[in-house]
Order: C-alpha cells, then sequence, then structure tokens
C-alpha cells in the first residue's frame, strides 16, 4: 500500500500564522461568544497577536487551544478566568517540561 499524500485546505494553512484569527473566528473555534473572548483579553487571560481595539485584535492558532482549554475549565470546574488561566499556565509549562525531559533523554 503506497501512502496517501495530505493535502491542506487553504482555510486550514492560514491557521498556521502567527496572527490568523479575528476575535470572532477564535470565538466561533472555542464555542463561546466574541463577548467572551473580548472579555478574557481585558482580563489579561488571553493575548492578542496583534491589533489595538477589539475589531483589530488578531490571535495567533495556538491561542486557540489555550482559549478552549480555559473554555473547558471555566465550565467543568466553574472556575473563574483567572484561576482557569493559571491551570491552562501550570498545563502548558508541564507540557513543555515534558517535551524538554523527553529531548534530554532522547
Amino acid at each position: 500500500m503506497s501512502p496517501v499524500p495530505l493535502t491542506i485546505p487553504a482555510e486550514l494553512v492560514e491557521l498556521l500564522d502567527d496572527a490568523a484569527l479575528s476575535v470572532h473566528e477564535l470565538a466561533r473555534g472555542c464555542a463561546m461568544s466574541p463577548g467572551w473572548v473580548c472579555t478574557r483579553v481585558e482580563a489579561g487571560v488571553l493575548q492578542p497577536a496583534q491589533g489595538g481595539g477589539a475589531a483589530e485584535w488578531r490571535f495567533a492558532s495556538a491561542t486557540l487551544t489555550r482559549a478552549r482549554r480555559i473554555a473547558q475549565l471555566e465550565h467543568t470546574y466553574d472556575a473563574d478566568p483567572q484561576l482557569a488561566a493559571l491551570a491552562a499556565d501550570l498545563m502548558e509549562e508541564v507540557a513543555e517540561l515534558r517535551r524538554r525531559l523527553a529531548f534530554e533523554r532522547g
């Protein structure tokens, strides 16, 4: 059996950009409202990659993963945004330490 070439749709390629997502796209990606995203940015929980006002904010695709994690923690544990962000920070740090450890061992 020969390998099947992987084709990536153009709309997904854009997600790899460091400033690919608008507020509405980020909100849709984590099944939340744009207001939820704006509130988290104003609280310092999410960071736009660029832009001055909310209409100009652009988010890195990695922010989508973080936003989904925060939304899930808020929903599952009824956590406030700051607590969910702290838990997300710790989860990201553990993942980074595990990557470093695997690299050093391997």
